[in-house]
């Protein structure tokens, strides 16, 4: 899987992809061909066993150093709208992702590095780790998405501030915040990224890609909208029969109860076990 590859190292390990954004000398930033690469790897990985990406950067001063500063710099306003819709695309797709995508944050993690982070479902930040939005400062604003996933992260008034302040918060300021879901010591934070994952794996994949999915339709649509994706969701559960086995299961060994009369095909079933 690793073959092809310039800018990622991927290592997959049981129900873990993980992988490390490894550009040291140019802080891990984001430019096209690693978005070409890490549109790839989606798509492979989602062909494979693999349950979750963990995602880090090379070396201990940054994550993801934001989008990459020369690539932008060489843009016209056309060739921005470009690379920005590039950007959003990817970060679209990691949404979209069945896998579920943790961002193990260890180190300086600005702009399209926070952007990144921001599209993986859970973030686990280093107690070093330094994270925001300083587009400002630079004299633009966040292409990546920025200002749309911030607001429904923390709220419009929060974001507001953050991304006009263009302020970097550390690891424990960015977990009050709401930016992260946890915090570690730098030398456990991948460690802390699969105990945040433990419990999930407890839990059978098909539904929890279905969450995943109909969870993140809230941020983008109506709730009218919503509950019919929330719907469709739902019922593609059925289409497993984990639920089936696991109600046959608890009829059977006396743990789930019921005065109802059941179909004689759950009867049968009932007696043959799960």
């Amino acid at each position: 899987m690793s073959k092809g590859y310039s800018r990622i190292l991927v290592n997959p390990r049981d129900k873990i992809c993980w992988v490390t954004i490894n550009r040291p000398d140019d802080r891990n930033s984001i430019d096209s061909p690693l978005m070409g690469e890490l549109d790839r790897l989606l798509r492979e990985v989602e062909k494979t066993t693999a349950r979750a990406m963990v995602f880090t950067g090379a070396g201990s001063t940054h994550f993801i150093g934001g989008a990459d500063g020369v690539e932008m710099m060489q843009c016209t306003p056309k060739g921005a709208r470009v690379f920005s819709t590039r950007i959003q695309r990817l970060f679209n797709r990691m949404e979209a992702s069945p896998l579920i995508l943790v961002a193990a944050i260890n180190g300086l993690c600005f702009g399209g590095g926070f952007e990144f982070a921001m599209a993986c479902d859970l973030r686990v930040a280093s107690e070093e780790a330094r994270i925001g939005l300083p587009e400002v400062k630079v004299g633009i604003i966040p292409g990546g998405g920025g200002t749309q996933r911030l607001p429904r992260l923390v709220g419009m008034g929060r974001a507001l501030e953050m991304i006009l302040s263009g302020k970097l918060y550390r690891g424990r300021e960015a977990l009050e915040a709401g930016l992260v879901h946890s915090v570690a010591a730098p030398d456990q934070l991948l460690k802390e990224a699969e105990k945040v994952l433990e419990p999930i794996f407890r839990n059978p994949q098909h539904a929890l890609s279905q969450a995943k999915k109909a969870v993140r339709a809230s941020q983008y649509t109506t709730l009218a909208k919503g509950l019919q994706v929330e719907i469709g969701c739902f019922s593609r559960c059925f289409s497993d029969d984990y639920f089936l086995r696991l109600m046959r299961k608890q009829l059977k060994e006396g743990t789930l109860k019921t005065t109802a009369k059941l179909p004689k095909w759950v009867l049968e079933e009932r007696e043959k076990g799960p």
